[in-house]
């Protein structure tokens, strides 16, 4: 338990952080293509829904946070969409339709979180191997 404890910190932050993301992709879908010098999107509606996904990832996070034991699982999710939003833009970018620029997001919303969502996941999966006992 205390090897998924000391995680507790990281998966507060992320929460904080995507709930406060979230809500700003939400309530200024344009700010960020301001911000990268992009063009603004014809649908912001897009963008905003992106933002209410990565909000209620907060959930997940904060619930991982209050208790990593019972809810560590939970990471695979995140690990999954931190994981799929850099291969996304990948593509996207190679298929000229998001400039790379676009990846300063990922690098935020994803790359940065990589680290420690990957180390919490794999102590997951041991104590979860270890809870289960042996087999046969």
């Amino acid at each position: 338990m205390e090897k998924l404890n000391r995680f507790r910190p990281w998966f507060y932050a992320a929460a904080a952080y995507n709930l406060l993301w979230g809500a700003c992709a939400v309530l200024f879908p344009n700010a960020m293509f301001r911000m990268l010098g992009m063009p603004l999107p014809n649908y912001p509606s897009f963008f905003q829904a992106i933002g209410m996904m990565v909000g209620v990832y907060a959930i997940g996070y904060w619930l991982i946070a209050r208790n990593p034991l019972r809810y560590g699982p939970f990471v695979y999710i995140g690990l999954l969409g931190k994981l799929c939003g850099p291969i996304g833009l990948a593509f996207a970018a190679m298929q000229g339709e998001l400039p790379w620029r676009f990846g300063w997001i990922n690098l935020t919303n994803d790359i940065i979180w990589l680290p420690a969502f990957i180390a919490f996941a794999l102590q997951v999966w041991r104590v979860d191997r270890e809870s289960a006992g042996p087999t046969g």
